[in-house]
Parts: C-alpha cells; sequence; structure tokens
C-alpha cells in the first residue's frame, strides 16, 4: 500500500490517509470543503461542492490519476433537498464520463459542512 499526501488538498484532520493506493486503485478519504489551508468553504451546496472537487482532483493527481480515472464515488450530504444544485456541480466536474455513485443523506458530517464526497480511481 502507498500513502497519498498533498499539500494541494486539506490535511487530514484526523488519523487517516488522504488516500490509499493498491494494486493500481486509488481509494480516497472523503473530501470536505476545506482549502488547502485548512479553512473552511462557507457558503451554499454549489461553493461547497465546487470545493470538494478541487480536493479530489488534487488527491487524485498525487495519486498519478484523475477524474476520467474514476469508476465509484461515494457523495454524503447533509440534506438530501441539495441533490439537484450538487449534481450540477457534480456533472459539470465529470462532464461525459460517468462513474457509478452512491448518494446518502446523513445526520450530521465534519464540521457541521454540506457535503462529502470519496472516489475510488484506477492508478495508471
Amino acid at each position: 500500500m502507498n500513502v497519498v499526501a498533498t499539500t494541494n488538498a486539506p490535511a487530514a484532520i484526523g488519523p487517516y490517509a488522504q488516500g490509499i493506493i493498491v494494486n493500481g486503485m486509488f481509494y480516497s478519504s472523503g473530501q470536505i470543503p476545506l482549502t488547502a489551508a485548512g479553512e473552511l468553504v462557507d457558503g451554499d451546496i454549489v461553493a461547497q461542492t465546487h470545493q470538494v472537487f478541487a480536493n479530489i482532483k488534487a488527491v487524485l493527481e498525487a495519486a498519478g490519476s484523475s477524474l476520467e480515472n474514476v469508476v465509484k464515488t461515494t457523495v454524503f450530504m447533509k440534506d438530501m433537498n441539495d441533490f439537484v444544485a450538487m449534481n450540477e456541480v457534480y456533472a459539470s466536474h465529470f462532464g461525459e464520463h460517468k462513474p457509478a455513485r452512491s448518494a446518502v443523506e446523513v445526520a450530521r458530517l465534519p464540521k457541521d459542512v454540506k457535503v462529502e464526497i470519496e472516489v475510488i480511481a484506477v492508478v495508471k
């Protein structure tokens, strides 16, 4: 197993890695809307989802992968009523690529954010 770490995404706020590569696959930890400097992006689901994708792109790049190589995502949302707005941002980042996905509403997320996303991707 290889640990993935980059300063272009927020550092882990607990005892976990930003991601792990094993057997040619990258598994990310959930990314929340913190900047690389660790500042919370306050705002609506749109602003928070864009920041989450900036973080996902950074950890994927550090792993030697990209959004085009993502095979599965899991989206955790504070409020399923935000699904349509989150989905528009999600689609804008993935374009024509459509990985498998689960989306769930949860009672609470770290730092009380509105969205957290994790990905699994192929490392070429």
